[in-house]
């Protein structure tokens, strides 16, 4: 390992943990020692950590860590690397940066492969560029990549106004894309356009299904970003277009549903899915360097701008948990670790 001055960094940090899986109430600030980086790894000092939906789920005892990652909760940070392994470009240390992270967030320390990282300009701040490596990550995978999405297509995604829908409004948008997301309020739904969505369905008002039908003369949408499953997976199929992709990348509606396989035939639809936390390193790397190419000079230049909603102290992390789970937010919820 190499770092700026080994002297100064200290062997424990604050972190948050939790004794036995449950509700927000749960997590706790407690002392952790400070992670060592591999030899691929950069140790980076926390300024900010992003809060997203797998945290919740993981916290509920539903989302174990993949093996060899950190037990504390959180998969995005941003700060500044202060120790490298030896595999890693020297160059690195004293850089700030967004990091996707397999675990770990939650604390004043955290390392992340080194190629997981994205570089952040001294004129973004650093809690904006910590609610970006996991949205941006997912988004770009599974619209771009797994729902192959094209200039002119129709994407809708549900939970509009979430990390995941805001992201998907700005990237789809950026690069030509028509965009419909469901909400669950009128408020939303008018934050939902404003982000840039060209309509925002109140799905408690109004039967999704339909309100596609009429605003697209029945031709549908290209893809759907689906976050819901269950018995939303059908009605998704009826929005589709021919030769539609439906791309699931969470289930908090049900595991199982139930659908007509010869009308996904007839009609030429492609189902698939994914998650990122479990995939290699390789694959991540991977899709950072195209990420870094395509999509992460667009939030550079400032053409795009992560939505927050909300900053809590590290020690209120069970505050952030329950915001999110009460589903007000609009956008990204962030933890100030050592601010910046």
């Amino acid at each position: 390992m190499v770092d700026h001055n080994s002297a100064a960094l200290p062997q424990h940090m604050q972190a948050i943990g939790f004794d036995a899986p449950g509700g927000p109430d749960v997590l706790v600030l407690e002392q952790a020692d400070v992670p060592q980086p591999g030899p691929q790894d950069v140790l980076i000092r926390v300024a900010f950590a992003g809060v997203n939906r797998p945290d919740c789920i993981q916290r509920a005892g539903n989302y174990p860590a993949p093996a060899g990652a950190s037990p504390i909760l959180g998969l995005e940070v941003a700060g500044e690397v202060v120790a490298v392994g030896t595999e890693v470009p020297p160059e690195m240390l004293g850089n700030r940066v967004a990091a996707l992270t397999p675990g770990g967030g939650y604390a004043e320390y955290c390392t992340a492969p080194w190629q997981h990282c994205l570089p952040v300009p001294g004129d973004m701040p650093l809690e904006k560029a910590a609610a970006l490596p996991e949205t941006l990550f997912t988004v770009w995978h599974n619209v771009f990549e797994r729902g192959l999405a094209c200039d002119g297509e129709r994407l809708l995604v549900h939970g509009g106004t979430s990390g995941i829908g805001t992201m998907a409004i700005m990237l789809a948008k950026a690069f030509g894309a028509e965009v419909i997301v469901t909400c669950g309020d009128d408020e939303k739904c008018a934050a939902a356009r404003e982000i840039g969505a060209d309509l925002a369905i109140n799905y408690r008002s109004q039967d999704f299904v339909e309100a596609i039908k009429q605003h697209t003369n029945g031709e549908g949408v290209n893809i759907v970003l689906d976050m819901v499953s269950g018995d939303y997976v059908p009605r998704n199929l009826k929005c589709l277009a021919e030769d539609g992709r439906h791309v699931t990348i969470a289930i908090l509606g049900g595991a199982k549903a139930e659908i007509n396989m010869a009308f996904v035939m007839m009609r030429r639809l492609v189902l698939t899915g994914s998650t990122l936390r479990p995939r290699s390193d390789a694959f991540k790397s991977a899709l950072a360097e195209e990420i870094t190419r395509h999509a992460w000079p667009l939030f550079v230049s400032e053409e795009l701008a992560p939505i927050m909603d909300q900053t809590f102290p590290l020690a209120e992390a069970a505050e952030a948990h329950a915001r999110m789970e009460a589903g007000d937010h609009i956008g990204k919820i962030v933890l100030e670790v050592c601010g910046g």
